[in-house]
């Protein structure tokens, strides 16, 4: 068994929140670039341009590349052969959030409660953890910020089997039709279907873990991928709304074993700012 101290899980978590708020992954940046060549609209190619300039000075400047720095989502695949030393892992990975959201002047934006008074916790946490157990006796630890926009024009649907795979494409361009400029495109769209209702919001927020470009390794999955992101783009909204081919980067879809009666789907939106970083300990 390797021990690992929590102090070096708190360390890391720290760092991956302040780097996946400033620095836009190279998948990301790659494939607003490729728009940004096809883009036939004068419109969305200043903004295009203008998304690629911010990603620039905020990389270079270290600072925030959206005011809105989200809700911590990490997610943890722990060794079966490892052990954390000292406090228990969950908060380890909270003190962490807290000590880079803090130290790093990234927007607190969690509340404690979320009807009576809504008071703001002043340090990020709790984070959303998920953690899974691997082979090994590593810590893989991945901090994807999700801003508020992006989640609140998330959406998930209990579907009937019989509406099959056209249901499930209704389900998600519609999604997109209605939601999808609030969410700041040109969009990353994860898809989760199968699995159940507490389990396939989960499945479409890891899809967006996938590096954009990175199809699925399923056949039937990879080419519905390719309709649905053809079928996005053809919708005309464009970046920020103003219209374009360019309304989403990509689509990926996560998808599980689910119940004979059932056919859950959901959509979890993600901004152009897709800020996700991984590291292993």
């Amino acid at each position: 068994m390797r021990e690992i101290p929590a102090s070096k899980i708190t360390e890391t978590v720290a760092k991956l929140c302040r780097q996946s708020n400033y620095f836009l992954p190279e998948d990301v940046w790659r494939a607003v670039e490729e728009a940004y060549q096809k883009e036939k609209s004068e419109t969305a190619r200043d903004i295009l341009d203008q998304i690629l300039q911010n990603a620039r000075l905020a990389g270079q400047k270290e600072l925030a590349l959206c005011q809105d720095t989200g809700i911590a989502d990490v997610f943890i695949k722990l060794g079966q052969q490892a052990t954390i030393g000292g406090i228990n892992l969950r908060d380890a990975v909270n003190k962490g959030v807290a000590d880079g959201y803090t130290k790093g002047y990234l927007r607190k934006s969690i509340v404690s409660e979320p009807l009576e008074n809504r008071n703001n916790t002043q340090d990020n946490t709790p984070a959303n953890i998920y953690i899974e157990s691997a082979q090994g006796d590593d810590v893989e630890i991945t901090v994807l910020p999700k801003g508020g926009g992006t989640e609140n024009a998330s959406a998930l649907a209990m579907l009937s089997p019989s509406q099959g795979w056209q249901g499930v494409k209704d389900f998600i361009i519609d999604t997109v039709k209605n939601k999808g400029v609030s969410a700041c495109p040109p969009l990353v769209v994860g898809v989760g279907i199968g699995g159940s209702f507490s389990t396939v919001a989960l499945l479409a927020k890891k899809a967006l873990l996938r590096p954009i470009g990175e199809s699925s390794k399923d056949v039937f999955y990879r080419r519905k991928e390719e309709e649905l992101l053809k079928e996005i783009n053809a919708t005309g909204i464009g970046p920020m709304g103003m219209g374009g081919a360019s309304t989403a980067l990509g689509v990926n879809i996560e998808y599980a074993p689910c119940h004979i009666a059932s056919l859950p789907a959901a959509v979890s939106m993600q901004c152009h700012s897709l800020r996700r970083k991984t590291e292993k300990i």
